[in-house]
């Protein structure tokens, strides 16, 4: 297993995520040695998880997005569902972490709905990706490559389809992570 022990890394939600896109890949990141902090753009105290279309857990947020300083991150992770992909594309502060990290090579490893935000920040021109199915014609309007695969890795941007990616993707996470220098 790779080292990825004094990395810092940020799993980015707003409220309603596809829970096991965020407990999976935070899991994997922290067994691996990573340190994780759940930053929020919902103005909520309490976060939901979702099962597909059935709200789930409850998680608490360690921060807000206001309060963060993105060089203090070594990865960003980006989980899916519908409502919480739709809500972070319209957040200013998403779409400029997003942004920062493309052009400071910080490792992004999104999923399913995720690149929504990505298509929103307007950084997947040229890019190859891959998400859920029905982002496809948002990625390639956009400029981008989809392609239909469990996992694609272009460059430092890592993504997935969906729940059944998981292994692929936490995998494809802490390679990439182990390689980058710390940011701090």
């Amino acid at each position: 297993m790779a080292d990825i022990t004094a990395k810092h890394v940020a799993l980015l939600v707003d409220n309603h995520f596809e829970q096991v896109e965020f407990t999976k890949p935070k899991e994997a990141l922290e067994e691996a040695g990573a340190l994780t902090t759940v930053i929020t753009t919902s103005n909520s105290d309490t976060l939901h998880g979702m099962e597909h279309a059935k709200i789930s857990g409850t998680f608490m947020p360690d921060l807000h997005i206001e309060d963060v300083h993105f060089e203090d991150y070594d990865m960003l992770v980006i989980p899916g569902g519908v409502i919480n992909a739709d809500k972070l594309r319209m957040n200013e502060a998403a779409r400029d972490w997003v942004r920062y990290c493309i052009e400071n090579r910080i490792p992004l490893a999104v999923i399913c709905h995720g690149p929504w935000l990505l298509v929103s920040a307007d950084v997947v021109d040229g890019m190859r990706l891959t998400s859920y199915y029905t982002l496809q014609d948002d990625i390639r309007n956009a400029g981008g490559d989809w392609v239909d695969k469990e996992l694609v890795v272009d460059g430092t941007v890592i993504t997935s389809r969906k729940p059944d990616d998981l292994p692929a993707f936490c995998n494809a996470a802490i390679d990439i992570l182990s390689k980058a220098p710390i940011a701090r």
